[in-house]
């Protein structure tokens, strides 16, 4: 018969391992959407320049992921069990994690188009969902420490409260910028990866 630490140890594991397939499974999806740039119409080198910003925007959106995986992994560092609950708002963050390579082909193939700022509004919008959705997982542990492991102090707690509330701040910003430009709203939520690149370093 497991007991409660065991059984709630091998809970948490295959939540993370069903997470990491999902954020695999986004990441390959990006990657499927490479195609030879060249036609009858251009050469390969226009054809390769003219796809810039496709590459700039699946660059952006694997960086992202990545970086998202690499948190996702330190954020569950820090539970130490999970319920229904959690696995429901950690589902609907992952819904929003696959959507990302559908957002990024949408602005990609219109971010030097008259287009270009309803096609980022949709690309910030979705990493403005998923970084609601990561807050809402994270908060739901953290209220009253209600899975969070016992070595993990309050002040520790509070300080990944407060940068997790940089995504979506930064998503609002990244939704205003692209009424004059989509290339730079791309540019913002790549930005945001950096920071979260250069402070998830609270794993266990």
């Amino acid at each position: 018969m497991e007991n409660g630490e065991s059984r709630g140890a091998r809970d948490t594991a295959r939540t993370e391992a069903f997470s990491d397939g999902v954020f695999a499974f986004a990441i390959t999806l990006l990657v499927l959407n490479l195609h030879d740039p060249s036609s009858q119409d251009v050469t390969l080198s226009e054809g390769l320049i003219k796809e810039a910003p496709f590459f700039f925007a699946m660059v952006t959106s694997f960086i992202t992921i990545l970086v998202m995986w690499l948190n996702h992994h330190n954020m569950f560092s820090h539970i130490d069990r999970v319920d229904r609950r959690l696995m429901l708002r950690n589902g609907i963050l992952l819904l929003f994690v696959v959507l990302t390579p559908f957002t990024t082909s949408i602005v990609a193939a219109h971010m030097i188009d008259p287009d270009a700022g309803t096609a980022a509004v949709v690309y910030s919008g979705n990493f403005l969902f998923i970084a609601i959705a990561w807050n809402a997982v994270w908060r739901y542990c953290v209220k009253g420490r209600r899975l969070l492991r016992e070595d993990v102090t309050d002040a520790e707690a509070q300080t990944i409260t407060r940068q997790y509330l940089v995504a979506p701040l930064g998503s609002l910003v990244a939704i205003a910028i692209s009424l004059v430009s989509g290339l730079a709203s791309v540019t913002v939520v790549l930005v945001i990866a950096g920071f979260y690149a250069i402070t998830g370093s609270h794993g266990h």
